[in-house]
């Protein structure tokens, strides 16, 4: 059992590579140390997704701010509103080489990977405010890196790995995934490569996702700290209850692929920009629904109920692509069969006669012909809603609990027949027919009575009733795991001198 520590810490998870386990660690790691009794508080410097969440905590104008979903969640497993000071860099990928920079919730510009090397430094201080910040209110602060320490390349105004630790001097725990094998040179290597500046901040090492007998794998850790010198802080057994927790970002939907078994087909199209896509972990989660994400060049079943557009981060651009691979005509061949159509923002403004960007805002392609399916059209514009909601589902008057992020106004005779209110609001479309809609909230299919709602309309009989109550779940599940396996003392470091 990990007992309280006498003073407030601060420990940091780094990986020896990306998408090695460090957020679920994290988010395990907090909801141990909350049931503890300390006050816990998740950080990362530096998040890059197009998965991203609204802050509870709003900001200090009433609107709400941006952070990645993998801080929400780490939130939610500290037991705490989330706030921008979780993460306070965001980047957004919206082309192959650039994207939007979050700072403390908000635009702050945009740049291209090689600008924006030059520009992290001016970032250093919002970085360090927040992390201050988050240290006053907490007895204990976990944060995560990015990526992996070895990219020396990157060393230069580095503030998301070990530029971060040494300036806030923060001791690190370095994750090596073993299921994707060479753990050993994985860790050595990251030990060898380290400048002596950034090898003292390392005072361990966890395996993660070890599958099999463990003691088969004594020799592999004394062999660990033979090279290296850092201690061992528990091997980390591959734990399924992490499937029910929602995805970080898009490198988690390969893990998605579709498996055989019953269950109400559901479409997913996978583009280029696709966001938000934990939208869809409630139907990923019910075992009622077969959940497929069809990639380009994947056929689309022909016997599906629903196809969910989902958010994107370049509209014009995944809707371009839509098109380009033959997908309107896929999309149009199943609502023909009386299939139906939901499209969540991004996937929504698709399902308009148009979608243009006057001032150029996503890039150079300024319009795009829209799949025709709702009588609207779409216009970016500068102005960045950034909402949590309440709202109302207007057919059948039920709750909604939700979220807005989005840069456009859409509009025309669709319209008149809303999908949603948001705050009293109308918003979104309903096609005549009822079988297409769509509508700006993120989030919808969280509301429960809502989702057993619309999925019966469909002729499915639901049976997951509390999807939130099932995150819960699955975050003291593993909690329970780390509890069994992780050495305590990692909650209790410091950085040699």
């Amino acid at each position: 059992m990990i007992t309280r520590p006498v003073n407030k810490r601060a420990i940091m998870l780094q990986g020896t590579g990306s998408d090695v386990g460090k957020t679920v660690l994290v988010a395990g790691l907090c909801r141990l140390a909350m049931r503890q009794g300390l006050k816990v508080r998740p950080f990362k410097p530096q998040n890059m997704s197009n998965n991203a969440a609204v802050a509870d905590i709003a900001l200090v104008d009433g609107s709400g701010g941006e952070i990645g979903r993998a801080q929400w969640l780490q939130a939610l497993a500290c037991g705490v509103p989330s706030s921008v000071h979780m993460n306070p860099v965001l980047l957004k990928p919206q082309s192959e080489t650039g994207s939007q920079i979050i700072v403390h919730g908000r635009v702050w510009g945009a740049a291209k990977g090689r600008d924006y090397q030059k520009l992290k430094p001016q970032l250093l201080d919002a970085v360090m405010e927040s992390f201050h910040s988050l240290q006053e209110e907490a007895d204990l602060v976990i944060v995560e890196g990015a990526g992996s320490p070895a990219e020396i390349n990157l060393r230069d105004g580095d503030i998301a790995n070990m530029g971060f630790a040494t300036q806030a001097d923060v001791p690190v725990v370095l994750v090596g995934d073993i299921d994707r094998g060479g753990v050993i040179a994985s860790l050595v290597g990251t030990h060898t490569i380290l400048p002596p500046r950034d090898r003292r901040m390392v005072r361990g090492f966890l395996i993660n996702k070890f599958r099999g007998d463990v003691s088969l794998f004594d020799r592999g850790l004394e062999q660990i700290t033979e090279f290296t010198g850092w201690p061992g802080f528990g091997i980390v057994p591959h734990l399924p209850m992490i499937d029910r927790l929602p995805p970080e970002d898009s490198v988690t939907l390969e893990r998605f692929q579709e498996i055989d078994g019953e269950g109400a087909k559901v479409i997913v199209p996978v583009l280029s920009r696709i966001s938000n896509f934990d939208d869809l972990d409630p139907l990923r989660l019910e075992p009622a629904v077969r959940l497929i994400f069809v990639r380009p060049g994947e056929a689309w079943p022909q016997d599906a109920k629903l196809v969910v557009l989902p958010g994107s981060k370049s509209t014009i651009a995944d809707l371009n692509q839509f098109n380009a691979l033959g997908w309107d005509r896929e999309l149009l061949n199943h609502v023909e069969r009386g299939g139906h159509v939901l499209g969540l923002c991004g996937g929504y403004q698709m399902l308009g006669h148009a979608v243009r960007d006057p001032l150029a805002i996503e890039g150079n392609d300024t319009s795009a012909a829209g799949l025709g399916l709702l009588d609207m059209e779409t216009e970016l514009v500068k102005a960045k809603t950034v909402l949590n909601r309440d709202a109302t589902d207007v057919e059948s008057g039920l709750p909604l609990r939700g979220y807005e992020i989005h840069m456009g106004r859409t509009q025309g005779p669709g319209c008149a027949r809303p999908m949603v209110q948001l705050g009293g609001v109308d918003d979104g479309a309903i096609s005549p027919s009822g079988a297409v809609r769509g509508c700006y909230l993120h989030g919808i299919f969280g509301s429960d009575a809502w989702r057993v709602h619309y999925l019966t309309s469909l002729g499915i009989t639901p049976q997951l009733t509390n999807y939130r109550g099932m995150v819960e779940s699955a975050l003291d599940e593993l909690a329970d795991a780390l509890d069994q396996v992780v050495d305590p003392a990692i909650f209790d470091l410091t950085v040699e001198d």
